[in-house]
C-alpha cells in the first residue's frame, strides 16, 4: 500500500542471472567487475558449479557451530551463496531444510545484528513460487511444507522491526504471486493456491494473531501484521483459526489506537468484517461484547461520526455501526452502560424533534447518500434496541415516538436541499416499520401523541385519490411501485402491534374515532384491488384488518351491530375462498384464517349479525369448508359451529346442507370422528367396533403414558387430551343436532355414532382410571373406597360393553337387511327370467302356427272353444242377436275392423308413389312400373295405408 510506511530498506543485490556468462556485478561477496575473456567465462563456470552444488546439511552443521569472527564471515559468505543459489524458487524437497536455516539464523540474531540481512533475503526467497519436480510432489511434501511455513509465524518472536515486515511481505505474497524470471532445469513452480492451502494447513493465521501482542507499540509493524492478516481473512479455515486466539476482541481493542494514516481502524475493520461472514456471527459478537470492546467501538465511531470529512470516513462510520448494531443484538453487550446505545438513539431522532442535546452538539448531517444510509441504520438500532427491556427507558426519554411519528404523514414534494422523494419514502416506511416494534412498549407516550389519529388519517391519505406513486425501491417498499400500498402495510402494523395488547384504552381511542367504518372501507378497497391483482402485499392487508376488526369487536356487543350488515357482506367473499389457493403460498390460507377468526369474533354473539351471515346462506359455507378435511381447519370451523348453535335457527340450516354425492352434515361430521380417532391411534375393528372396554377412547400416545402423580390443579392426560383434537367439538355439535333421526348414515356411522353419543361416559371412566392409577402410587385406599373405585371400574368397562354390543347388534340388523334385499334382487332376477322364457315361448307357438297349417287350424278351434266358454250363458229376450264372428278369418290372433298395412318398399317402386291413394298394385312386366288393375272400394272411416277386412 502506498501509504503505508515501509521498513529501512537494506542494500539490494542485483538480479543478473546466476548462469549468464555476460559480465555483469556479481552478487557473491565484494568481487570485482572483470573484462570479458575465455579464462573469466572459465572462471564463472566454475563459480556456478559451487553454486549449483549448495550443501544444505553443510550449512546447517556450519551455523551450528561455535560463534567466532572468522567463522562468522564464513557463515555469512555460505548464506549468501545459499540466496544466490535460490534465488529463482525454493524446491519442496529443501524446504524444510532451508527452514531449519532460518530458525539457526533467528538464534543467531540476538547476538548478531549481522545475520539480519540474509536472513531477510532467506524470507524473501519463501515468498516465490515453490519449485516441484512431480506433480505428486505437492501432496507428497505437503506436511512438511505446511510445517515449514507454520515456522515463518514463528519467527515473529526475532526482535527486529526488518524481519517482522519482511515476514508479513512474505505472507501477502502468497496473494499476489509472481514467477521468477528464470526456472529451475526440471522444475516448474506449483500451483498459485499452494500456499495459500499450506499456510491453512499449518495454522499460521493463528500465529500471526498472537503475534499482535509482541508489536502493540510498533505502528509500522503493526500494520503490516494487519494487512498480512487481511489477506488470510479471506479464507473461512483461517477465520476460524483466528477466532481461536480471540482475532475478534484484538483487533476491536487496537480500533482506537493513534494511527494518523487511518489504515489502523481500515484494515481492522475489514479482517472484523470477514470474520463476521466467514465464521459463525454468534462467536464474533460475543468476543465484542466485552465493556472494553463496546468503548473502543464507541470511541472510533465518535471519532469519524465528528471529525471524518471524507468520503472515506464517512463509509467506515457506518461500517462500524453495522458491527454496533450486531453487538447491541447481543442481550449480554453492556451497550447501555457504556452510554453507546444512548448515544445512537439521540442520533437517530436529534433531527427530528429538535431537541438540543450535548451529545450531538456541533453535528450536522448532510444530504449525501453516506449520511442517508447512517439514517437508516441508526433507525434500524432502535429497532434492535427496542428488544432489550432495559433500553425502554431511553427510547421513552429520547422522544422516540415523536421522531417516528413524525414521518406518518402524506408524502410531499422534497425541497433543494432535502432528501429525495424515493429517499424520503425509504426512511418514512423504515420508520413506520420501526414505530411496530417502539409502539407496543411505550404505550402511554403512543396515546400521547394522538398517534391513533395520525394513523387513521394517514390510512385516510392511503386509499383516496391522491396522485402519489411510490418508488418501490427499499426493502420495505416492496410492492409499493405507483401506489401507496407499502405506507398502508406498514400502518396497518403500527395498529395491529398496539391493539394486539388488547389495552382497553387504546381500543377504545381508537373506535371512537370511527375505526370500524373505516377500517371496513379499507377492506373494500384492498378486496377490490385483490380482484386485479392478487399479491402477497394485498393479501397481508386485508388480513392485518380482519384480524384489527376481531380484536375490536371481541366480547363489544356495540362494536358488532357497527360490523353487521357490511361487514358480514365483505365477508362472505373471503369464507367463498377457492380452496385450491390455500396452497398458492401468497397468504391465502392465513387471509382465510384471519377472516374465520373474525366470523367469531364479530358476528357470533350479536344475534343481528348471526341472523344475516345466516341469510347469506355463510352455515352452508362453512359446512363446504369443512367437508376439505382439511386438518388445520376443521378445529376452527367446528368452534364456530358450535357457538353458532345457540341461534335456534342454525340447526335447521345445518340439517339442510348436503355436500358432494348428497353427503349430509352427520354423515360428514361422524366421517371426521373416525378420520381423528385413525390419526390418534385409537384401537377399533375393522367394523369399527370397540376394542379396549376399560379404554375405549384413549388414544396411542395416552397409553404410552406413565402414571404420574399431580396436583389437583394441573389437568391430567385424559383432559388436556380433550383440547388438543376435534373429538370434543364433533360431540358437541352433535348434541346440538341431536343423536335421533340423523339423516344420510350408513350402518358404518350409526356403529361410530353409538360411540360419539357416550363420549362424556368413556371420559370420565377415563379421568376415574387415571385417579385411581395415582392413588395406588402413592396411598393404599381403605377397603370402602377400594370397592367404590372397582364399582367405578367395572361401570365404566359395562358402558364399553354396552355399547359394543349395540354396535354388534346394528351390524347385524345391516347384515340382515342385506340378505333380505339380495333376496329381493333375486327375485326380481327371476321374475325377468320367467317373463323372458314366456315371451320365447310365445314366439315359437306364433312361428308353429305361421309354419304348420294344422297346428293354426288346432289354435283356431282351441281360440273358438275358448270364446265359446267365456260367453254367457243366459240368452236374451226379445233382442237381437249380433255375431261377433267375421266370417273366413283365417288368423288365430285377435282382430279389429282394421289391419295395419306397410307401405311397399322404395327400391320396389323405383321412386315416389305417382298417386296418394292406397291401391293394389303389382308390377308390370313390361314396363317394370306398378298399374292400377283394380279398384278396391273404401269406406269413409278406413284410414290411409289401411283396408278393409271382408
Amino acid at each position: 500500500m502506498a501509504s503505508l510506511a515501509e521498513p529501512p530498506a537494506s542494500r539490494a543485490p542485483s538480479r543478473s542471472p546466476a548462469l549468464s556468462p555476460a559480465p555483469g556485478p556479481s552478487r557473491c561477496g565484494g568481487e570485482r567487475r572483470r573484462n570479458a575473456s575465455d579464462a573469466g567465462a572459465d572462471l564463472g563456470a566454475v563459480q556456478d558449479t559451487q553454486l549449483r552444488s549448495v550443501d544444505l546439511n553443510h550449512v546447517i552443521k556450519l551455523l551450528e557451530d561455535s560463534d567466532s569472527k572468522d567463522l562468522e564471515k564464513e557463515q555469512l559468505k555460505t548464506l549468501k551463496k545459499v540466496v544466490k543459489h535460490f534465488e529463482n524458487g525454493l524446491p519442496l524437497k529443501d524446504l524444510a531444510q532451508v527452514i531449519e536455516i532460518l530458525n539457526l539464523c533467528a538464534e543467531k540474531m540476538n547476538e548478531q545484528e549481522a545475520f539480519t540481512e540474509p536472513l531477510c533475503e532467506l524470507i524473501k526467497l519463501c515468498g516465490l513460487p515453490f519449485q516441484k519436480k512431480k506433480s505428486s510432489d505437492e501432496i507428497s511434501y505437503s506436511v512438511a511444507v505446511s510445517k515449514s511455513i507454520a515456522q515463518l509465524g514463528y519467527l515473529m518472536r526475532v526482535p527486529s522491526s526488518q524481519v517482522r515486515i519482511q515476514i508479513c511481505k512474505c505472507v501477502v505474497s502468497f496473494y499476489n504471486m509472481e514467477l521468477p524470471r528464470k526456472l529451475l532445469s526440471g522444475y516448474q513452480p506449483t500451483s498459485a493456491n499452494y500456499k495459500i492451502q499450506m499456510a491453512e494447513l499449518g495454522g499460521l493465521a493463528e500465529t500471526l494473531v498472537l503475534s499482535l501482542a509482541l508489536v502493540e507499540n510498533q505502528l509500522t509493524e503493526k500494520l503490516w501484521v494487519l494487512k498480512a492478516l487481511q489477506h488470510l481473512s479471506s479464507s473461512g479455515v483461517n477465520c476460524r483459526l483466528m477466532m481461536k486466539a480471540q482475532a475478534a476482541s484484538r483487533l476491536c481493542l487496537y480500533l482506537n489506537g493513534v494511527d494518523p494514516s487511518g489504515q489502523l481502524v481500515f484494515r481492522s475493520s475489514e479482517i472484523l468484517w470477514n470474520l463476521l461472514e466467514n465464521t459463525s456471527k454468534e462467536e464474533v459478537v460475543n468476543q465484542l461484547s466485552s465493556l472494553e470492546c463496546v468503548h473502543a467501538l464507541k470511541e472510533v465511531f465518535v471519532d469519524l461520526l465528528m471529525h471524518g470529512f471524507r468520503h472515506y470516513d464517512h463509509q467506515l462510520r457506518n461500517d462500524l455501526l453495522v458491527i454496533a448494531t450486531l453487538v447491541a443484538e447481543n442481550p449480554a453487550a453492556p451497550m447501555i452502560e457504556s452510554g453507546f446505545a444512548k448515544l445512537l438513539i439521540v442520533l437517530a431522532t436529534f433531527t427530528e424533534v429538535k431537541i438540543p442535546n450535548p451529545l450531538v452538539k456541533g453535528l450536522k448531517l448532510t444530504y449525501s447518500y453516506e449520511d442517508f444510509e447512517l439514517k437508516k441504520l441508526l433507525f434500524n438500532v432502535i429497532g434492535v434496541l427496542s428488544k432489550d427491556p432495559c433500553a425502554v427507558q431511553l427510547l421513552s426519554e429520547n422522544d422516540v415516538i415523536p421522531a417516528l411519528l413524525y414521518y406518518v404523514k402524506p408524502n410531499q414534494k422534497p425541497g433543494f436541499h432535502d432528501w429525495s422523494a424515493a429517499q424520503y419514502e425509504e426512511l418514512q416506511l423504515h420508520a413506520i416499520a420501526i414505530l411496530a416494534s417502539v409502539a407496543p412498549l411505550l404505550v402511554d407516550k403512543y396515546l400521547s401523541c394522538q398517534a391513533n389519529t395520525l394513523l387513521l388519517v394517514f390510512l385516510e391519505w392511503c386509499i383516496g385519490q391522491d396522485p402519489f406513486f411510490g418508488q418501490g425501491n427499499s426493502f420495505h417498499g416492496t410492492g409499493g411501485r405507483g401506489n401507496k400500498l407499502a405506507q398502508m402495510r406498514y400502518s396497518l402494523r403500527v395498529l395491529r402491534s398496539v391493539v394486539s395488547l388488547y389495552d382497553d384504552a387504546v381500543n377504545l381511542n381508537l373506535c371512537d374515532q370511527g375505526a370500524i367504518s373505516q377500517l371496513l372501507d379499507i377492506l373494500k378497497y384492498a378486496a377490490n384491488k385483490s380482484k386485479e391483482k392478487e399479491d402477497a402485499i394485498l393479501l397481508e392487508i386485508q388480513a392485518d384488518i380482519l384480524f384489527l376488526l376481531s380484536v375490536l369487536c371481541e366480547n363489544d356487543l356495540h362494536r358488532k351491530e357497527l360490523f353487521s350488515y357490511e361487514g358480514v357482506d365483505i365477508l362472505i367473499p373471503f369464507i367463498q375462498m377457492d380452496p385450491k389457493k390455500l396452497h398458492s403460498g401468497l397468504g391465502h390460507n392465513c387471509l382465510l384464517f384471519s377472516a374465520l377468526d373474525c366470523l367469531w369474533s364479530c358476528i357470533i354473539g350479536c344475534y343481528i349479525a348471526e341472523d344475516y351471515f345466516l341469510e347469506k346462506q355463510g352455515i352452508f359455507l362453512l359446512l363446504d369448508l369443512l367437508a376439505l378435511k382439511q386438518k388445520n381447519l376443521c378445529n376452527i370451523i367446528l368452534g364456530i359451529l358450535v357457538e353458532f348453535c345457540d341461534n335456534p335457527k342454525t340447526t335447521s340450516h345445518i340439517s339442510t346442507w348436503r355436500g358432494e354425492k348428497g353427503q349430509t352434515a352427520a354423515n360428514l361430521l361422524v366421517q371426521l370422528w373416525r378420520q381423528e380417532e385413525l390419526e390418534l391411534g385409537v384401537k377399533r375393528d375393522r367394523y369399527g367396533r370397540i376394542v379396549d372396554m376399560k379404554r375405549p377412547i384413549a388414544s396411542s400416545f395416552q397409553k404410552q403414558q406413565e402414571v404420574i402423580p399431580m396436583p389437583a390443579s394441573c389437568p391430567s392426560f385424559a383432559i388436556m387430551e380433550i383440547s388438543e383434537n376435534i373429538r370434543a367439538k364433533l360431540y358437541s355439535l352433535l348434541c346440538k343436532l341431536g343423536f335421533e333421526n340423523l339423516p344420510g348414515l350408513s350402518a358404518k356411522d350409526f356403529v361410530t355414532l353409538a360411540i360419539i353419543r357416550r363420549y362424556i361416559d368413556f371420559k370420565v371412566g377415563e379421568v376415574w382410571s387415571e385417579l385411581c392409577a395415582e392413588l395406588k402410587e402413592e396411598f393404599r385406599p381403605v377397603a370402602s373406597d377400594e370397592e367404590a373405585l372397582k364399582v367405578i371400574s367395572e361401570m365404566s368397562e359395562d358402558t364399553g360393553r354396552m355399547i359394543a354390543a349395540l354396535q354388534t347388534e346394528v351390524l347385524e340388523s345391516q347384515h340382515h337387511q342385506e340378505i333380505q334385499e339380495e333376496e329381493k334382487a333375486y327375485i326380481k332376477i327371476q321374475a325377468i327370467h320367467k317373463q323372458k322364457e314366456m315371451v320365447n315361448k310365445s314366439w315359437e307357438n306364433f312361428l308353429t302356427r305361421t309354419s304348420n297349417y294344422e297346428a293354426l287350424k288346432k289354435a283356431k278351434r282351441l281360440q273358438e272353444k275358448s270364446i265359446e266358454a267365456s260367453r254367457s250363458k243366459t240368452k236374451t229376450q226379445n233382442g237381437a242377436v249380433h255375431s261377433t264372428d267375421i266370417k273366413g278369418l283365417g288368423t288365430t290372433i285377435g282382430s279389429g275392423r282394421l289391419v295395419t298395412v306397410e307401405s311397399t318398399p322404395p327400391q320396389l317402386m323405383g321412386g315416389p308413389l305417382a298417386v296418394t291413394d292406397l291401391a293394389l298394385r303389382k308390377p308390370s312386366v313390361c314396363e317394370g312400373a306398378l298399374k292400377k288393375i283394380k279398384k278396391v272400394k273404401t269406406l269413409d272411416s278406413v284410414k290411409k295405408d289401411s283396408v278393409p277386412v271382408e
